[in-house]
């Protein structure tokens, strides 16, 4: 009888509150990101610490940190965990370093990269959603995150040069301003391609040209102008 009172009182536990992610984002950091090859210590703790369910809607809460991009309306995602990982850790952020973001969505990568950084630039087309990540990031107290709604094809030339940028949708060739905007010797991550199906880019300025390194297929939304 003790056992069958125990039994029930464990099914009768009410469920985790929606805050209460801590273990599923150490878990994530082991199985999804860790066991794939990424080991930059600040990127691990940053991906430990961001909460990526306060990213998407309390629908979908449950979700944040399965292996795998999610929806947040307007035909954008929120990408994969491990994808922010990888294009985070290739472009080899510095804390002095002033990155460009193009395509907010709803602010999880944006995070990620205040975390590291000194100053992030993120650029969202979709004014709802870039109201959105902005109530997402003020809410988590990034004040080193700056926000405007544009396109991001252009860049924010205000603020230029970057020492990185970082795109998180694809255009079908590497963006003239953005290229402009690159300091030297400053990286560069993109997806190229169209459909959804794109190859993902590092580039390199170097003496004012781009060295391109072709990482793996990948699979963005279209960069919306």
């Amino acid at each position: 009888m003790v056992v069958v009172a125990l039994l029930l009182g464990s099914c009768n536990r009410p469920p985790a509150k929606r805050e209460d992610f801590s273990a599923e984002r150490e878990r994530m950091v082991r199985e999804q990101i860790v066991s794939r090859g990424i080991h930059d210590p600040r990127l691990l703790a940053a991906m430990k610490k961001v909460p990526r369910e306060a990213f998407v809607s309390q629908e979908l809460s449950d979700l944040s940190y399965t292996d795998r991009p999610l929806p947040i309306g307007y035909d954008q995602t929120i990408s994969q965990p491990y994808m922010v990982a990888l294009m985070t850790e290739e472009i080899r952020l510095q804390p002095t370093d002033r990155v460009l973001e193009i395509g907010t969505g709803s602010g999880y990568q944006t995070a990620i990269l205040a975390e590291l950084v000194s100053d992030v630039y993120t650029i969202e087309v979709i004014e709802a959603l870039a109201k959105s990540a902005e109530a997402n990031l003020d809410r988590l107290g990034y004040e080193n995150a700056h926000l405007k709604i544009g396109d991001g094809y252009k860049g924010w030339p205000e603020h230029a040069p970057f020492d990185a940028i970082i795109a998180t949708c694809a255009p079908e060739r590497v963006p003239q301003p953005l290229v402009d905007q690159l300091k030297e010797g400053g990286r560069m991550i993109i997806p190229i391609g169209g459909n959804f199906s794109q190859q993902l880019y590092l580039f390199e300025k170097i003496n004012g040209a781009l060295r391109e390194r072709a990482i793996e297929p990948v699979r963005f939304v279209p960069m919306v102008r």
